[in-house]
């Protein structure tokens, strides 16, 4: 199974194509509409930007070096116990 949000590209008739073809086990689910709370990916680009907003970065690649940090090596700290809102809707 694989879980989409209802992205444009996610639901292109090509993709879906591309899918069913080439992974026909695969069942494809979509999240409903507005639920960012159901996709604890907005909670983790959520602790991400709060980390880095107010700091001034020298380059573009000293900002990459601190996201790479930060998502590909586990040094951020995800407060998953915080309220966030996007939208309208609120995310635990």
């Amino acid at each position: 199974m694989i879980i989409l949000d209802n992205a444009s590209f996610h639901k292109r008739k090509d993709i879906l194509a591309h899918i069913k073809t080439e992974m026909p086990n695969i069942i494809r689910e979509f999240l409903p509409p507005y639920s960012p709370d159901y996709n604890l990916i907005e909670l983790v680009w959520h602790s991400a930007k709060e980390y880095i907003a107010h700091r001034l970065f020298e380059s573009v690649s000293q900002l990459e070096d601190l996201l790479n940090k930060l998502l590909n090596e586990g040094g951020l700290i995800i407060k998953w116990e915080r309220k966030i809102k996007n939208k309208g809707n609120a995310v635990y």
